[in-house]
C-alpha cells in the first residue's frame, strides 16, 4: 500500500486560525491535550482488557513517553494505549468535526466578535489533537490498534487542507506522535526542563506515568481520589499548603465524592487565616479544576460563587467534555451543576460546624466529646469546635454576608451561619446567632432589633439604644460595610420581625403613667416643633417628642425604612458616591424630660426666640455629631463659639 492523499472534511485553516487566536491562550496547552488523549487511550485499553485476552501486547509497562531530538527539531509522544485502525485514523484525525463544521465556524466567529464564549459550542467538536499545529509545521502519527489482526498506519499532515495515510512498521499497540516544530518562537519546547514543567503543571496527577527523556515527570498523588480514611491529616495539610501557599493548617476540610447524576470528586479547604488578597478584585481565586486528573484551570472562578472565594482546593470531573478549549469548559452546564452542588455542600458542612458550636457552648463545662450524629467528620472536643467556627467566621464572615445579600437561593442555608455582635455581650462572651438572640428575648420584646454604626463603641454610645437598655432588650450591632444592605433582605427570622433601632416610630410602649406624662410634654414639643423645623430650613423633615430617649436631649432618626440611614450615608460619602438621596433629611426627636429641652420649651413659650435659636441649632449639631454625619464642622464651631461668648458674658454680668 502506497501513501494516499486525503482532503480534510472541514475548513481546517480557518479552524486552526480560530483555535490559535481564540480557543487557547497559551501554546503549551498542546502538550496537555496530547497527554490527555494518551491517558484516555490507556484507560480504554485497560477497560477492554477486563473482557478480552487477545489484544496486541504493549511494548513494556504501559505509560506515556516524551522525547526530544534537538537536531531534528522534533518532539515525540508515545503511549501504549488502544491505538487506532486505519478507519479510526480517518475518522478521528481526518475530520475535525463530524458534522456542522461551517455552522461551528460561524458561531465561534460570532462569539469572538462579541467578546464572549458560547458555552453551547463546548463538547461538540474534537479539536484537542489539532492544538499541536500551534507549534508544528508538520505532524506524523504512527499507530497500531490493540484489536487483533490490525495493521499499523502512519498519518501525516502540515495542517493546510490535506493529509496522507500509508502503512507503518509498528509491532506493538499504541500511538506515537512526532511533532516537527516550527523554528523561532517555539524552540523552548525542545528543552527537557520546560517539558517537565508543563507535565507537572497540567498532568501531575494522572494515574499513568509520564516520562520525559526517560525520567518520570508526574509524581504527585491525587488525594481527592483516595479514601479519606487512607490519607493522613498531615498529607492533607501539606497538600493544602501547596495549593494556598500558606504555612498554616486549614481550619476545615471537605471531601466530596459524587457518582450520580454527575460524576465528580472534590477536596476543599477553608484556610485558617484570611488571605491578604481576599478583597482584591483581580486576585487569582477559585479551586483548581481538573478533568480526569488533567488540569483545566488553576483558578476556576466559576466552580464556586464569588462569595465563597476563600475556599481552596481541587474539583475533578469525569463528565467534563474536553473536545474544545479547556479554558472555556467551565462555562458548561456540567460545571454550573457542580457549582450549585458544591455550594450547597460547603454551606451544609459549615452549618454542621455551627451546630456543633452551639452544642459545645451549652456543654462548655463538660470537657467530653461532642456527639453530633449529623456529621461524617471526626468527633472533636467542645473547645476545638468553638474555636474552629469562631475562627472561620472571624476570617470570612463578611464574605458570607455578601452571599446572603447576592444569593437569595441560599439564604436558608446562610442564615444559621450568621453571627453578630450584641449590645449586651462583651468580647469574652463572643458573637451570637439569630437563634440565640431569639432564645434570649425578654417578655414584651416582639422584634429583633439592630443598629448599624462605624464600630461597637460608636453604637453603644448612641442615644438610639437608651430605650432598649432601659427595658433590658439586646440590640444587634452591625459594623461591616455590607451589613446594612444585607439586613434589609432579612425582614424576619423564625416568625420574629427584624427592625432597625434608628428608623421610624419604634412602637414601644411604657407604663400608663409614663405614657400620660409623655403625652402632656408632647403638646409642648408639638408647639416647639414647627418653629424648630422652620429654623433648620429643611435640614430635618420634622421635630417631635421621642419615646426612645432616656438620658440624651435629642437624636436624629430615619423617618422610615425607605430612606437612607445615617450609617449608609457615611459609607457612601467615604466612597465618594454622589447619588440622588445622599443626605436625605431625617426626623429630630427631643427628650421632653431633659433639662435642656424643657428650658428651650420655656424660652420659646416666653417669646425668647432669638435666645432659643442658637440652643436649638446646637441640639441638631449634637445629634449630627453623635451619628457621625457632620457636613459642616466649621459652622458648628462658629455656633459653639458664639454661644460660649454669650454664656461667659451672662456669667460676668451676673457676677457684677
Amino acid at each position: 500500500m502506497t501513501a494516499q492523499e486525503h482532503g480534510f472534511k472541514a475548513e481546517v485553516q480557518q479552524l486552526l486560525d480560530l483555535m490559535v487566536h481564540s480557543l487557547y491562550s497559551d501554546k503549551e496547552i498542546f502538550l496537555r491535550e496530547l497527554i490527555s488523549n494518551s491517558a484516555d487511550a490507556l484507560d480504554k485499553v485497560r477497560f477492554i482488557e477486563l473482557t478480552r485476552i487477545d489484544l496486541t501486547a504493549a511494548a513494556g509497562e504501559p505509560g506515556i513517553r516524551i522525547d526530544v531530538d534537538k537536531e531534528a527539531n522534533t518532539i515525540t509522544l508515545e503511549d501504549d494505549g488502544i491505538g487506532m485502525t486505519e478507519e479510526e485514523v480517518v475518522q478521528n484525525l481526518g475530520t475535525i468535526a463530524h458534522s456542522g463544521t461551517s455552522t461551528f465556524l460561524e458561531q465561534l466567529k460570532e462569539s469572538k466578535d462579541k467578546g464572549v464564549s458560547d458555552p453551547n459550542l463546548i463538547g461538540q467538536f474534537g479539536v484537542g489533537f489539532y492544538s499541536c499545529f500551534m507549534v508544528a509545521e508538520r505532524v506524523e502519527v504512527e499507530t497500531l490498534s490493540a484489536l487483533p489482526d490490525s495493521t499499523a498506519v502512519r498519518w501525516s499532515s502540515e495542517g493546510k487542507g490535506t493529509y496522507s495515510i500509508e502503512p507503518a512498521e509498528r509491532a506493538t499497540r499504541g500511538t506515537r506522535i512526532t511533532i516537527h516544530l516550527r523554528e523561532a518562537d517555539v524552540m523552548e519546547y525542545t528543552e527537557i526542563t520546560r517539558l517537565q514543567t508543563i507535565v507537572r503543571k497540567h498532568s501531575n496527577f494522572l494515574s499513568w506515568p509520564v516520562h520525559v527523556a526517560g525520567e518520570q515527570a508526574n509524581q504527585a498523588k491525587a488525594l481527592w481520589h483516595e479514601r479519606p480514611s487512607d490519607v493522613e491529616d498531615e498529607e492533607y495539610n501539606l497538600f493544602f499548603r501547596s495549593l494556598a501557599q500558606d504555612w498554616n493548617d486549614p481550619a476545615m476540610r471537605i471531601s466530596v465524592d459524587v457518582d450520580s447524576p454527575l460524576q465528580y470528586k472534590a477536596l476543599l479547604f477553608i484556610p485558617g487565616r484570611r488571605p491578604y488578597n481576599l478583597f482584591h478584585p483581580d486576585a487569582e481565586q477559585g479551586p483548581r479544576l481538573y478533568a480526569k486528573r488533567v488540569l483545566i484551570d488553576e483558578n476556576a472562578r466559576d466552580v464556586l460563587p464569588n462569595w465563597l472565594r476563600f475556599v481552596v482546593g481541587v474539583v475533578d470531573s469525569e463528565d467534563i467534555q474536553l473536545n474544545v478549549s479547556r479554558e472555556m469548559v467551565q462555562k458548561t452546564p456540567v460545571v454550573r451543576k457542580i457549582r450549585e452542588a458544591l455550594t450547597k455542600r460547603v454551606l451544609k458542612e459549615l452549618g454542621r460546624l455551627a451546630k456543633k458550636e452551639a452544642a459545645a457552648a451549652l456543654a462548655e463545662d463538660e470537657p467530653a466529646k461532642v456527639d453530633d450524629t449529623d456529621t461524617d467528620t471526626d468527633t472533636e472536643t467542645a473547645e476545638e469546635v468553638v474555636n474552629t467556627y469562631a475562627q472561620i467566621w472571624e476570617n470570612f464572615g463578611v464574605v458570607l454576608k455578601e452571599g446572603f445579600l447576592h444569593a437569595p437561593d441560599h439564604r436558608d442555608r446562610l442564615t444559621p451561619l450568621l453571627r453578630f455582635n450584641a449590645s449586651s455581650h462583651d468580647d469574652e462572651q463572643g458573637l451570637i446567632s439569630l437563634a440565640e438572640y431569639k432564645e434570649a428575648m425578654v417578655e414584651g420584646q416582639e422584634a429583633i432589633w439592630y443598629i448599624a454604626a462605624q464600630n461597637r463603641d460608636s453604637a453603644l454610645s448612641s442615644p438610639h439604644l437608651e430605650a432598649f437598655t432601659k427595658r433590658g432588650w439586646d440590640v444587634i450591632i452591625l459594623t461591616d460595610t455590607v451589613d446594612e444592605w444585607m439586613i434589609r433582605e432579612l425582614s424576619e427570622f423564625d416568625g420574629v420581625p427584624v427592625k432597625s433601632a434608628t428608623k421610624g416610630d419604634l412602637g414601644i410602649d411604657g407604663d400608663d403613667e409614663a405614657d400620660e406624662a409623655e403625652e402632656e410634654d408632647a403638646v409642648s414639643i408639638g408647639e416647639l416643633g414647627p418653629w424648630m423645623t422652620e429654623v433648620f430650613g429643611g435640614e430635618v423633615s420634622d421635630v417631635r417628642a421621642s419615646k426612645r430617649l432616656v438620658d440624651s436631649p435629642c437624636v436624629l432618626v430615619d423617618a422610615n425604612d425607605s430612606l437612607m440611614s445615617a450609617n449608609e450615608e457615611r459609607i457612601r460619602r467615604q466612597a465618594r458616591e454622589m447619588i440622588p438621596g445622599l443626605g436625605a433629611t431625617r426626623v429630630l426627636e427631643l427628650n421632653p424630660d431633659h433639662v435642656v429641652v424643657k428650658n428651650l420649651v420655656r424660652m420659646h413659650a416666653a417669646g425668647q426666640t432669638d435666645e432659643a435659636e442658637p440652643i436649638a441649632r446646637l441640639l441638631l449639631d449634637d445629634a449630627l455629631l453623635l451619628e457621625g454625619t457632620v457636613r459642616d464642622p466649621a459652622a458648628i464651631g462658629r455656633r459653639l463659639q458664639a454661644l460660649l461668648a454669650r454664656a461667659s458674658a451672662a456669667a460676668l454680668k451676673q457676677a457684677e
